[in-house]
């Protein structure tokens, strides 16, 4: 009994990723921006697919959000943890919808995936090598993870 309370303390890398992204999202709704550095590798590798206008959060992000356009407010409406991979999306209003990869290494975010107004189907994470993973395009693989657009939780 008293190593399963042992093990049910101990979080789980998967977790402990998820709890590090989420805590990312809650300091920039927060007027605490100054938390949001703390989780951020100095060299992360962003990659943005989507209108060009929309880069919202790499300007959040390095701090370059100075006009009115970039107040975007990202709340997530789901957060998944798989692997080293952390997950989110949301949207705000009826036409913005984003997903958000956050990869972590050591507690740290090492690279950032942004997908704006894109739907986004993760079916297999394979090592490239020991430092890297790609997200690839697999047919024959089950379904990891699956955008859930706003459109989908509407009740029509």
């Amino acid at each position: 009994m008293a190593t399963e309370d042992i093990a049910s303390q101990v979080m789980k890398p998967e977790n402990e990723n998820k709890a590090t992204v989420d805590a990312l999202y809650k300091a920039l709704a927060s007027v605490e921006k100054e938390k949001v550095a703390g989780p951020l590798a100095s060299d992360l590798e962003w990659w943005f697919h989507g209108p060009q206008n929309c880069q919202h959060m790499m300007r959040l992000l390095t701090g370059d959000s100075t006009h009115a356009t970039d107040q975007f407010k990202f709340e997530p409406r789901s957060i998944t943890a798989i692997d080293d991979r952390v997950i989110a999306e949301g949207w705000e209003g009826a036409q913005a919808y984003w997903v958000h990869v956050w990869t972590l290494k050591d507690g740290l975010i090492t690279q950032f995936r942004e997908y704006f107004n894109t739907l986004l189907t993760v079916t297999e994470l394979r090592p490239m090598n020991e430092e890297n993973w790609e997200v690839m395009e697999c047919h024959n693989s089950p379904t990891l993870w699956q955008s859930r657009p706003r459109s989908r939780y509407m009740v029509h």
